[in-house]
């Protein structure tokens, strides 16, 4: 059992590690679980075969449901160029895909995109063109183009022409450093039974603890029905060891050597509180590296007014630097 933790006054603070958000409504994205990992499938045209295709991917804890609302703006800002096609993805412990049997651990990064990899051959589908990740869910993108262009799943892969990393650190997380926060959260959550009375107690227990209200209300909306009590929508113990991996792992020798014929963007929300100067200085350095016709290219963006919960914080400001680059594949 943990002891009751203290969290700092600021909302964002730990709102923005936790990396999710409200949820949009979803009218026509058709859902489907697979033996791999479970999916949102949105079109520019439900009526129109797609030319393109987009993965993205959600940070820890969070879901597919996430990011519907900034896909199908984004959907309409590609419009009607070209026909696109987002699949967002539910990662192995969250959101539908926590109730797949047959995700078998370890649950680490290298897992998480083998999913990825699995759910393009399950489903017999071209590989994607563009890759979006926030957070975990950037590593998740970035361990996915490592292992498309190390062959680890199979010949007839193509690399994604497109990689996006929204407000992720390549490398690995210094635990010094606030995502230790996160750590007090995710020890608070397993010290809980595994089914709750109701999301109010959680709320008031939560906040007992020290946790602001909203964080405490944010984590509450976690919560599923199960009988006459209420259970988590994610398996905390996978999504734990998931973590553990994301902090581990990094990808500075996939940034110096990008893989030709690809791009990797890096987007640094301005206001997060994760990026060490000396982080930053290395990827800016990357960007201003000149082409090399052997190798791909590595570029670096500033969201203005956001913190880590891009898609919530400038959703206009991030489809502003996404859309035209993303348009550019056509």
């Amino acid at each position: 059992m943990s002891k009751a933790v203290t969290t700092k006054p600021s909302v964002s603070y730990l709102l923005n590690r936790l990396l999710a958000g409200p949820t949009p409504v979803l009218r026509h994205a058709r859902r489907r679980s697979i033996q791999t990992i479970a999916f949102e499938e949105i079109k520019s045209s439900p009526d129109k075969p797609h030319q393109f295709t987009a993965f993205i991917l959600h940070g820890l804890l969070g879901s597919a449901r996430n990011w519907r609302s900034f896909s199908r703006s984004l959907l309409s800002s590609l419009a009607p160029a070209a026909q696109w096609r987002m699949v967002l993805v539910d990662l192995r412990n969250h959101g539908k895909s926590a109730e797949i049997q047959g995700l078998l651990p370890p649950h680490d990064l290298e897992n998480a995109a083998k999913d990825l990899a699995n759910l393009v051959k399950s489903e017999g589908w071209d590989w994607p063109d563009v890759v979006v990740g926030h957070s975990m869910g950037g590593k998740v993108a970035l361990q996915f183009a490592q292992s498309c262009a190390n062959g680890h799943y199979g010949d007839s892969v193509s690399l994604p022409k497109q990689l996006w990393v929204l407000d992720s650190v390549p490398g690995k997380v210094i635990q010094e450093n606030s995502d230790g926060e996160v750590e007090k959260v995710l020890q608070t959550l397993q010290s809980l039974p595994s089914t709750i009375p109701s999301r109010k107690w959680l709320v008031d227990h939560m906040m007992k603890l020290g946790f602001s209200k909203s964080l405490s209300e944010w984590i509450g909306s976690n919560l599923k029905k199960s009988g006459e009590q209420e259970t988590w929508s994610f398996n905390l113990d996978g999504a734990v060891q998931m973590f553990n991996s994301y902090r581990e792992m990094e990808y500075w020798p996939l940034l110096e050597h990008t893989p030709k014929g690809m791009e990797i963007s890096i987007v640094r929300a301005e206001k997060s509180d994760r990026w060490d100067p000396e982080v930053i200085q290395q990827l800016e350095h990357l960007a201003t590296k000149r082409a090399n016709e052997t190798e791909g290219k590595v570029s670096v963006h500033v969201l203005p007014n956001a913190g880590h919960w891009v898609h919530a914080d400038n959703p206009k400001g991030l489809l502003e630097i996404l859309a035209p680059k993303i348009a550019s594949v056509v």
